[in-house]
């Protein structure tokens, strides 16, 4: 009993679900029609089985105990001549069908019933009737009422009951054959009809549906067009907005909601990407102007520790610290000149580079910046050549080997692979160094992003702007690059489409 609730609940769980609010909604009117039509299919049944039986009732109390009473003669079978006349002028009275029993001390000594053919003198009245019969019909009680007993070489029968003059007791019965006819006819009526008023309710519902809820349906499909759009950065256009319908709605609400919200996003957009817009114009104009008194100071320094004449130690120091500060800071303005051109989208070279020969190079150079380190190479034996800038690709390579060499101690493995597969080209720079602080990996490309773990011999490294380098280049050759660091393994690899 326990399990029946919960297997149940299973079934119905499993059960397909509409899952748009259209299909929702026209299953709901449909199920909340079938419910109204089976309440008023199953009222009317009962009212016409209980009018109809009710009228049957009446017919028995008017026929009476004739028919039964006609089987009452002492000494004689319903075979003999005489009883036969008399019977057979009784049977004239009553309707076909009609059942007649008695009944003495609860035992069935004649049973008959009105053949449909009451002219038909050959047809015999006698009924067999089995032990269960009789025990049904002895069941029957004498309270003036009717009751419904199942005759199993009849049919369903209506019976009154009535006491006899000599002690026993009367049958009567009429049969509910005609009732039944006429309640199933009701239903089958009832299931054609309704039955087709749900196609048709079910049918014309999806379309009212569909129609009351088209300005949902279009600010669902204005939604996902925003939502495929890449609002990140640069100019963004919204699509149209969603038309106008009634206010006084709820979908007309939400539309009107909704086109608001849209005005708000693209008004924001259009000053995000006008600032975005300021401030790259800003930084490279400053780069720009930047690098001529940068170059000028630092040749002024150079020139002056060129002086033939003996100047003081400080000041010798004072100028090495100049010139070597201004060729840091024109580094640091030729990345930010370089950034802001690949954030305003100047298109680069898009030839056939030979990054093998690329790789070759960047570790040769690697090696003489950082020949305490070990560096290896896992090359194909054939070249492989990408489609792109090779001025970019070589900074793109020497900024992430010299991240390596000054983000790990004297001693680190740096191995360089080049691979292909899969429809890419994977450019992988690995060491077995301390890795990358695990705050520091969300935002390792950002720019001006520096981890607190130096080299403890090599000076204050760059100004955290060659991985952002890196990964706006890879970007721009339609790559990407992703980092994977712990504490003794720490891999960057780059990604790029072949040739």
């Amino acid at each position: 009993m326990g399990r029946g609730p919960r297997a149940v609940g299973r079934r119905l769980a499993r059960l397909p679900r509409p899952h748009t609010l259209r299909a929702r909604l026209t299953a709901g009117l449909v199920v909340l029609l079938a419910v109204s039509c089976a309440a008023v299919g199953v009222a009317a049944v009962i009212e016409l089985d209980g009018f109809l039986t009710g009228r049957l009732d009446q017919q028995l109390t008017e026929v009476g105990t004739q028919f039964p009473a006609s089987l009452e003669h002492k000494g004689q079978t319903l075979t003999d001549h005489d009883a036969d006349d008399r019977e057979r002028g009784d049977t004239r009275r009553q309707a076909p069908g009609t059942f007649g029993a008695r009944l003495v001390d609860g035992t069935v000594t004649n049973a008959a019933v009105v053949p449909a053919d009451k002219d038909d003198t050959t047809t015999d009245l006698k009924v067999t009737l089995s032990g269960r019969d009789r025990r049904e019909l002895a069941a029957v009680p004498v309270d003036g009422r009717a009751h419904t007993i199942h005759l199993s070489s009849l049919d369903r029968y209506r019976v009154l009951a009535s006491a006899g003059r000599d002690g026993d007791v009367m049958i009567t019965g009429l049969p509910l054959e005609s009732v039944e006819a006429t309640v199933h006819r009701l239903e089958t009526v009832e299931a054609i009809v309704f039955g087709a008023a749900l196609l048709i309710t079910g049918f014309a519902g999806a379309l009212w549906v569909r129609w009351s809820l088209r300005p949902l349906s279009r600010v669902a499909a204005t939604a996902t067009r925003v939502s495929e759009l890449p609002l990140a950065s640069g100019e963004v256009t919204l699509p149209p907005r969603a038309p106008e319908s009634d206010p006084r709605s709820e979908v007309g609400r939400v539309a009107g909601a909704f086109d608001r919200m849209l005005g708000h996003v693209e008004d924001a957009l259009t000053h995000r990407h006008a600032s975005e817009e300021r401030l790259r114009s800003f930084a490279a104009d400053a780069s720009h102007e930047l690098r001529t008194p940068v170059a000028s100071i630092r040749g002024h320094a150079e020139l002056a520790l060129l002086h033939p004449d003996p100047v003081p130690p400080k000041v010798t120091r004072a100028l090495e610290r100049i010139a070597a500060e201004s060729a840091r800071m024109g580094v640091m303005v030729d990345e930010m000149l370089l950034l802001a051109r690949l954030d305003a989208g100047r298109p680069l070279e898009r030839r056939p580079v030979d990054l093998t020969h690329l790789v070759l190079d960047a570790v040769t150079d690697a090696r003489a910046a950082g020949p305490d380190h070990r560096w290896t190479l896992q090359l194909p034996e054939e070249p492989i050549t990408v489609t792109g800038d090779a001025h970019r690709l070589q900074q793109l390579l020497a900024n992430l080997l010299a991240n390596a060499r000054l983000h790990t101690p004297v001693g680190t493995k740096v191995t360089v692979a080049v691979e292909t597969g899969d429809g890419v080209t994977r450019l992988v720079v690995h060491d077995n160094g301390p890795g990358v602080p695990a705050e520091v990996q969300p935002g390792v490309f950002e720019r001006f992003t520096r981890a607190d773990r130096r080299r403890a011999d090599g000076g204050g490294g760059g100004a955290g702007l060659g991985l952002s380098i890196v990964a706006a280049v890879a970007q721009a050759h339609g790559g990407s690059v992703k980092l994977e660091s712990r504490p003794g393994s720490t891999t960057f690899t780059v990604r790029l489409p072949p040739a």
